[in-house]
């Protein structure tokens, strides 16, 4: 059978992948993950219990973990998704972001070059590691134009910046040593189990709590959206088929302002969880003073990940978000975990660590 690390298996989209490839794949997989805020491996579910699952509570700076989970389960690959990612928290503390997406990430590609140059031709040739990005390496575009495997870097960010290096270590592996690599750069992610600081989550839940909605300066800044699960799909596919030492853009094609998303998820909340007769989520917007630094828009142009393997997205946003708000309304106790930071204990509670 063969084996797969992930890394970050316990955050939003790593666990939307882990399940994929539990109910859609023959792969093992070594699930590595600190279990920072954001890691949650309630989100993993009965996936998470699958014999084929394998938990590791382990740091990606931890370069002794590491080899010793090298050379236990002689994994065939690497997809790499352990990262900080909340660029609000990356302005305030940019050093968690240096430490864990640049220092982990070299400190992985170090250890997994260790492990892949002791293997035989065959398996040198078919391994691969896959790092998982972000468009927000691109620095913001004008009213026109999409980002796409050619664009220059120009990262804004502190979280941006840190995400930048790794890629750049990423490649700079791939060309001195030859270790084959593979990058993807994704667009705004949305769906079931996002840890609720991010936007969509937050606006549910502060909708539901009667709370205000902050709303950046006019909220007219510009993002495509990908649900989730069009994401992991597009992961095991460049992980598989996708060709060593090329990138592959991943985008939704779903442009939205933030405040044409936030109109959207209220006006799904008054048809689906109304508040009182006489009252409106719309109520509840608040224009707040904009985020230091920030990007007025990002769109990705997924044409190359379409043609060469056969990409696309199933959800439109209309459906995803649908299927988004309806979920957080359908797990109430997931949510209050979160919020509670009950979460925290799954892992005691719930999981036997092996």
């Amino acid at each position: 059978m063969p084996t797969v690390f992930i890394t970050g298996g316990a955050g939003f989209i790593g666990s939307a992948l882990i399940r994929l490839l539990i109910t859609a794949s023959d792969w093992r997989i070594v699930n590595i993950d600190k279990l920072t805020y954001a890691g949650n491996l309630a989100s993993l579910a009965a996936a998470g219990r699958d014999p084929r699952h394998v938990f590791c509570h382990h740091d990606i700076c931890d370069r002794p973990a590491l080899d010793a989970l090298f050379a236990e389960h002689h994994p065939d690959g690497i997809i790499h998704l352990a990262a900080e990612s909340h660029v609000d928290r990356s302005i305030h503390g940019p050093g968690d972001f240096v430490q864990t997406n640049v220092v982990g990430t070299y400190t992985l590609l170090e250890a997994a070059r260790a492990y892949w140059s002791g293997l035989d031709a065959a398996a040198r040739n078919a391994f691969r590691f896959h790092h998982v990005s972000t468009d927000e390496v691109f620095g913001s575009l004008g009213p026109c134009g999409r980002f796409d495997e050619t664009t220059a870097y120009d990262p804004r960010s502190p979280y941006s910046a840190s995400k930048a290096a790794a890629d750049h270590l990423v490649r700079a592996w791939q060309h001195t040593y030859g270790l084959p690599t593979l990058i993807t750069n994704c667009s705004n992610n949305y769906g079931p189990y996002q840890f609720p600081e991010k936007l969509i989550p937050l606006m549910i839940g502060n909708a539901l709590a009667g709370k205000p909605l902050p709303i950046y300066g006019q909220g007219d800044n510009v993002r495509d959206w990908l649900y989730v699960d069009d994401h992991a799909r597009a992961l095991q596919l460049v992980f598989e088929r996708g060709r060593p030492g090329e990138t592959y853009c991943i985008g939704g094609g779903n442009e939205k302002t933030n405040l044409q998303v936030i109109d959207t998820v209220r006006d799904l909340l008054d048809r689906q969880s109304p508040r009182d007769a006489d009252r409106r989520y719309a109520e509840l917007k608040t224009f707040v003073a904009d985020r230091p630094g920030h990007d007025q828009r990002y769109a990705i142009d997924a044409g190359k990940i379409q043609r060469e393997l056969g990409w696309r997205p199933l959800e439109t946003f209309a459906s995803g978000i649908a299927k988004t708000v309806a979920w957080y309304l359908d797990n109430s106790d997931w949510v209050a975990q979160v919020q509670s930071g009950a979460y925290r204990n799954w892992l005691e509670r719930n999981y036997a660590q092996r």
